[in-house]
């Protein structure tokens, strides 16, 4: 799955709207599993935290997430996160619409401050943890977040820009919090003292996640009035432009999002308690959604892994679990596959591996199918759909290369650049209808008008075709996105760093394929006149403004860069070289 922003390849005018085709018909309802309904109903519940109260309600005494050791019941997870509401509401008295931002790794700690903050009234920020200060401060800024959750690891990040933001409350955990003692003070300390992973920092009025927690149990939190139309998440991506902008995300969108993904995955796995491997950050859309919220709809437990780098760790934890679900990207199915012992695991209670975050390589999909007894299964979404838009069906005996067939209740159609439906098997553009789509860009009325229809079509920017099935090939991406790892790199961003550097002239950034990371990160850049440029110095002064995943792999030097007769420089052009 694509779980991210795409912007139009086609800015549309006023008047293209008035030609929009009528609503295409459904051929892909025909090719759908046993048991998967053509509709979802939204209105099952009124909000995230319907649904969350009634799942804990549903599945009280069943595991909902585990990770280090510890599991946290159904129950348990609806208790805590009722504390951190309370703290919230009576000791920093937030209020509804107030934005949140958390900023961790896969930890228990993220579901117990996301719903309460949800509880709270609260709309969730979802921040990465890899980000550098100056990505950190923007999103912060621009989202207006008065209250951020951060592990200690990276509070030294928020340090240094956190004069800058209008953050008022911060909330800083470790890495044990959740663990009971004397095993947490053993883990924080072993964590900040022996492997020092936690660089010094200074905020003075920052308050510690279990003394939130337990001054917040004192309290039971006040019931906020939420509705589908209120947003639940800013979930940040980005588009050609390069700009980071907020999509928000409704409790509608997410709750219809969540009904969509369970009645997918429902008619195949059940609600019998099954195991998913969430190895996926929680902050990423796809695992948000799907893993954390989906699963849980159908009774299922989030089995969290922290470190997914730690591959020899990763397999030793895969080695302690039943799974019968797996989540991941194709970068991480090829690690997994290439470490020591993971050929060796059970795989018999599998029944499940969904690829998102890019595009699944064939030869890595039947390698896996081969280890492990199960295809990969791949589908496509994007962070203003919630993300899921299309999935290939669950009863598939091996892997397709098609992004699969639009899930209940939502409508694709591939169109040309008028607006107009094309024909089967034609390219065209992508476009999507459904109440998971996004209720706009925040604060950016001109760009939610450029993708956002007034009939509610989604212009994706992407370039498909639709075979008479209803199935969807993606045909080409975004035209300069860069995807690394399932992470999503934006050109500007990366030659605005670059040209920052006081020797370079110009700069242009393009993806040249990987086979470790799918994508890598390849910079032209053309010296100043005069002036000489070391490569790895320059990689350096990347490494300081910009997470590690969007530092280029390769530097070439130039005299000159292609451009058009404006002066543009054409990606294309290096593309093509």
């Amino acid at each position: 799955m694509d779980a991210t922003a795409l912007s139009p390849s086609v800015a549309p005018g006023p008047e293209r709207h008035a030609r929009f085709e009528p609503p295409p018909t459904r051929p892909w309802l025909r090719h759908y599993p046993e048991g998967v309904p053509s509709e979802i109903d939204p209105s099952k519940y009124s909000s995230l935290v319907d649904l969350l109260d009634r799942c804990a309600a549903r599945y009280a005494d069943r595991p909902a997430f585990s990770n280090m050791g510890v599991t946290l019941s159904y129950r348990t997870l609806a208790d805590k996160s009722r504390a951190f509401a309370a703290f919230l509401q009576y000791q920093w008295h937030v209020s509804q619409g107030d934005r949140i931002a958390i900023m961790m790794p896969n930890l228990l700690q993220y579901p117990v401050a996301a719903f309460g903050a949800l509880r709270a009234g609260l709309t969730l920020v979802n921040t990465n943890p890899l980000y550098t200060g100056r990505e950190l401060q923007n999103q912060l800024v621009d989202s207006g977040a008065s209250v951020i959750v951060i592990l200690e690891n990276y509070a030294h990040v928020l340090a240094q820009v956190l004069a800058h933001t209008a953050i008022k409350h911060v909330i800083v955990t470790k890495i044990g919090d959740m663990l009971p003692q004397p095993r947490a003070m053993i883990v924080n300390s072993v964590v900040a003292h022996v492997k020092r992973l936690v660089p010094p920092f200074n905020i003075s009025h920052a308050v510690g996640f279990r003394d939130a927690i337990k001054r917040g149990a004192r309290w039971h939190p006040h019931a906020v009035a939420l509705g589908h139309d209120d947003i639940a998440l800013l979930q940040y991506t980005g588009g050609t432009t390069g700009g980071q902008k907020g999509a928000m995300l409704s409790h509608g969108n997410i709750v219809a999002n969540v009904l969509q993904g369970a009645a997918w995955h429902g008619a195949v796995i059940g609600d019998q308690g099954e195991v998913v491997i969430t190895a996926l950050p929680l902050y990423h859309i796809f695992s948000f959604t799907i893993n954390c919220l989906s699963f849980m709809e159908l009774g299922g437990s989030n089995h969290l892994i922290t470190d997914p780098r730690n591959l020899k760790g990763f397999v030793a934890e895969l080695r302690k679990v039943r799974f019968s679900c797996m989540t991941g990207v194709n970068t991480l199915f090829v690690y997994l596959m290439n470490t020591p012992g993971f050929a060796d695991l059970d795989f018999s209670t599998l029944k499940l591996t969904m690829g998102g975050g890019m595009a699944v390589q064939r030869p890595v999909a039947e390698r896996w199918q081969a280890l492990t007894g199960r295809p990969i299964l791949e589908g496509y979404g994007l962070t203003e759909c919630s993300p899921l838009v299309c999935a290939n069906p669950l009863d598939a005996r091996e892997y397709s290369g098609y992004a699969g067939i639009p899930v209940p209740s939502t409508e694709c159609s591939i169109r040309d650049e008028e607006g107009r439906a094309v024909a089967h098997g034609t390219s065209g553009e992508l476009w999507i209808r459904g109440p998971q789509v996004m209720k706009g860009y925040w604060h950016r009325p001109e760009e939610t008008a450029t993708v956002l229809a007034p009939d509610g079509w989604l212009r994706t920017g992407d370039i498909a075709q639709m075979d008479e099935r209803g199935y969807i090939k993606l045909v080409d991406r975004v035209k300069d996105m860069i995807t690394v790892s399932g992470f999503k790199v934006y050109p500007n961003e990366v030659e605005e760093v670059v040209a920052s550097h006081p020797s370079v002239l110009e700069a242009a950034v393009i993806g040249v394929p990987d086979p470790d990371t799918g994508e890598a990160v390849k910079l032209f850049v053309v010296p100043r006149p005069g002036s000489s440029i070391d490569p790895e110095e320059l990689r350096e002064h990347c490494k300081g403004q910009l997470a590690a995943y969007k530092v280029p792999r390769q530097v070439v030097l130039r005299t000159a860069l292609p451009k058009s007769n404006v002066g543009k420089v054409l990606r294309r052009a290096l593309r093509d070289e």
